[in-house]
């Protein structure tokens, strides 16, 4: 089984950009407006808190794009926002060949998009596809790819889909922000949708950056006041932006490490293990026998966490041990039997292989 993960920022790297999130902070915030709550409200004038107003601006700058907006319903729900502010009821657009994650299934159902696919990883004939369909009017790539043999580059999609026909095209950074060097709109994406929830922020809270034009038009609609993302929200959403690539360069250190152990024959029952981006990037653990189910069962006993909460939520502090996603169930049935996923978190290489050794030897 061949993986393609994602490059992720170097623990120098991913303190530069927290000290680039302070930065933008302090342009932002006097430093006696940061260690307040904020306010709340529809303020005359924003339609929103003039502390969410200002935490947008910070977010807008952070990563180089014209605007931003917190709105409510997690990563989902700025997708489904930023989808509705490109196109309209009936358009085409442009995805990957690939299954399709639920909730945006669910978010081009609701908003009737007709969905056009190409192979992101052929770019010629992303190109061909492009051509014979010009009637589409938008295009989603997801950063993270969709499955495990996916090799596109994002920046290299994003130009070709636009030195083809200039559509706007949104991408699904989740999973991705923070800990890679670029977002989409900073690789020429016209909007970034991602959730502040896996970024050590608030639950709910979905982040969208990128032009003005699309922002502006969903500010306009966005004025009820229980839709707002009020000003202690907000300044929650910086906290966890601060404080997210360091953690999140740490916790990919601690997937080489235990890529490195584990293919050293540290642990002698486990076959083979692969750094894979499967929705965030985990290590896919394949052992010799069908232990699968009952290492999952022990790990659970030994402290590791059997389900997610955000995926990498600030409430998720414990190796996260669980059994492999439907993708890679479709590639082999009988891999239930014998991977695992194993998320990090806060954990480092020791705990996780102590939990997965002292498990191994429990099933015996």
């Amino acid at each position: 089984m061949q993986t393609y993960p994602l490059s992720s920022l170097s623990l120098e790297e991913a303190v530069k950009l927290q000290f680039r999130v302070t930065d933008c902070i302090t342009r932002e915030f006097k430093g006696h407006e940061i260690l307040n709550r904020g306010d709340m409200g529809v303020v005359p004038g924003l339609n929103k808190p003039i502390t969410t107003n200002r935490a947008e601006k910070v977010i807008a700058r952070i990563f180089d794009a014209e605007a931003c907006m917190l709105v409510r319903g997690a990563g989902s729900g700025a997708i489904r926002l930023g989808l509705h502010s490109i196109l309209k009821c009936g358009d085409k657009i442009l995805i990957h060949k690939a299954p399709v994650y639920s909730k945006t299934r669910t978010s081009f159902e609701m908003l009737g998009l007709i969905q056009v696919e190409a192979d992101f990883n052929d770019l010629s004939q992303l190109g061909e596809v492009l051509k014979d369909n010009p009637d589409i009017k938008g295009a989603l790539v997801q950063y993270t790819r969709q499955k495990l043999d996916d090799s596109y580059d994002m920046e290299e999609v994003v130009r070709t889909i636009k030195r083809i026909r200039d559509i706007p095209i949104l991408t699904d950074d989740n999973y991705a922000a923070m800990k890679v060097r670029y977002i989409g709109v900073q690789c020429g994406a016209d909007l970034s949708c991602f959730s502040s929830f896996k970024l050590l922020g608030p639950e709910g809270i979905g982040i969208i950056v990128g032009k003005e034009k699309y922002i502006k038009l969903l500010v306009e609609e966005n004025y009820s006041g229980g839709m707002q993302t009020q000003g202690h929200e907000a300044l929650d959403v910086l906290y966890g932006l601060t404080y997210a690539p360091v953690a999140l360069a740490v916790q990919a250190q601690v997937n080489e490490e235990c890529v490195k152990r584990l293919k050293g024959g540290e642990i002698p029952q486990v076959k083979d293990v692969y750094l894979a981006n499967a929705q965030s990037k985990v290590l896919l653990i394949e052992f010799k026998e069908d232990i699968a189910e009952r290492v999952l069962l022990e790990a659970e006993k030994l402290g590791a966490a059997p389900n997610p909460v955000g995926a990498e939520s600030k409430y998720e502090i414990a190796p996260m041990f669980y059994r492999v996603s439907g993708t890679v169930r479709k590639i082999d049935p009988g891999l239930e039997r014998r991977m695992i996923r194993v998320n990090p978190m806060r954990a480092g290489a020791d705990t996780i292989l102590r939990i997965i050794k002292e498990s191994v030897e429990r099933v015996k």
